[in-house]
């Protein structure tokens, strides 16, 4: 018997594979499975392919007597290597990994978790995409866009806040889709709407990635007006320069990307925003590259997700003309650079704040706009305030309230 725990899991990419990872674990525990690993893998990117292939050889080094199960994006998009893999004892299609039956367990719920390790809960509110993001391969992955009804949702959300999570993430692959699949076709403003209003014992409730060409207006009105609606939004950029942004098929400009961020923050001054940025798409110039470095600061941008591109078999952008990798790679180390820049000057506005800490395990928290916070103080999960009394250049220092 191995000293492990019985069932573990290995995650790479999106906070949905997150979700779906503690619904996987949490059924192959309930059918009594032992000595097992699950690999949730991730397509966006051939890094992230290769570290989950690698992971698979490591595990199996490290744990020959566990039987090692593949599933995820990398495995649906990219068969035929992960098949051929002799240290994979299985592989569950992206389509069958949430289903408890596939495990031998019970019914399960697949779509919200209280993740070990996590103060926050998880709320998968939608899966799939319907758009064609030319460097996008998650769709062939994941399907067409599908919602889970409101109803659903805010029953889940309201279990997360019996069990005492005091921070709730609703997340998705295309979250600001949500709800074009159902009848009546409500918005994500209207799903937050009903569940701030029937959850008042929920303190805090975020938002994953969001496409700023699908913001609706009561989305806007709700988070001016709702204090418990996190003023932290990491927006699906990708790009700042217009031609770039046609050639991704994106649906927003660089001017959209702009106004969005100056109309949320006049409605809301403490709004924070994060940004996935790609560098080195192909067809990239320099002056391209430059509008997005730009970006960063008309945008007022503070959480950086940057990451050169990685050609994606079968997607029309891996037909392009591709930009040297080396190149690639020195632009996203200069938008991460830039990235660094802002989110200290962000930390810097901090000192002298009074802010509320959600206190997470490991000696750190997390404030109202997700900045981090060290030694807060508190156990794991409870809140605590204070003012700001410097910071070390990776997060905020608090001197709590007496």
């Amino acid at each position: 018997m191995s000293a492990h725990s019985p069932v573990e899991v290995l995650t790479f990419g999106c906070r949905l594979n997150l979700v779906e990872s503690e619904a996987m674990r949490r059924a192959a525990v309930a059918a009594g499975e032992r000595d097992l690993v699950i690999v949730n893998t991730c397509a966006v990117t051939a890094e992230a392919v290769r570290q989950a292939r690698q992971a698979i050889r490591r595990t199996a080094r490290s744990r020959p007597q566990a039987r090692i199960v593949a599933t995820g994006c990398a495995v649906e998009t990219e068969r035929a290597p992960f098949a051929q893999m002799r240290e994979i004892s299985a592989i569950v299609p992206n389509a069958d990994k949430g289903a408890a039956s596939t495990w031998g367990a019970p019914a399960l719920s697949a779509t919200e978790a209280g993740i070990a390790g996590h103060t926050r809960g998880f709320v998968a509110i939608q899966n799939g995409c319907d758009h064609r993001c030319t460097f996008c391969i998650i769709p062939f992955g994941r399907g067409a866009s599908r919602s889970v009804p409101a109803a659903q949702a805010v029953a889940q959300i309201a279990g997360l806040a019996a069990s005492s999570h005091r921070d709730v993430v609703l997340t998705g692959v295309d979250l600001t889709s949500w709800g074009a699949d159902l009848p009546n076709t409500p918005r994500l403003g209207e799903l937050v709407t009903q569940i701030l209003t029937e959850l008042p014992e929920l303190p805090r409730l975020r938002l994953s990635s969001l496409d700023v060409a699908e913001i609706d207006p009561l989305l806007l009105n709700t988070l001016a007006r709702e204090k418990r609606l996190m003023p932290y939004l990491h927006l699906s950029l990708q790009a700042g320069n217009d031609l770039v942004l046609k050639r991704m098929k994106r649906r927003h400009s660089r001017a959209d990307a702009i106004r969005v961020c100056a109309e949320l923050r006049a409605r809301r001054p403490d709004l924070v925003f994060g940004a996935d940025l790609i560098a080195g798409f192909p067809t990239e110039t320099e002056a391209m590259h430059e509008d997005s470095l730009s970006l960063i600061e008309e945008c007022g941008l503070t959480h950086i997700h940057a990451f050169p591109y990685s050609p994606r078999p079968g997607t029309p952008a891996a037909r392009m003309p591709q930009v040297a990798p080396e190149v690639a790679r020195a632009r996203a180390a200069r938008l991460r650079d830039a990235g660094a820049a802002a989110f200290l000057r962000h930390l810097d506005a901090q000192v002298g704040r009074r802010i509320t800490v959600l206190v997470e395990r490991g000696g750190t928290g997390r404030a109202e706009d997700f900045t981090p916070v060290h030694r807060p103080g508190g156990e794991p999960g409870t809140m605590v305030s204070g003012e700001v009394s410097g910071h070390d250049g990776r997060a905020l220092l608090l001197h709590r309230s007496s």
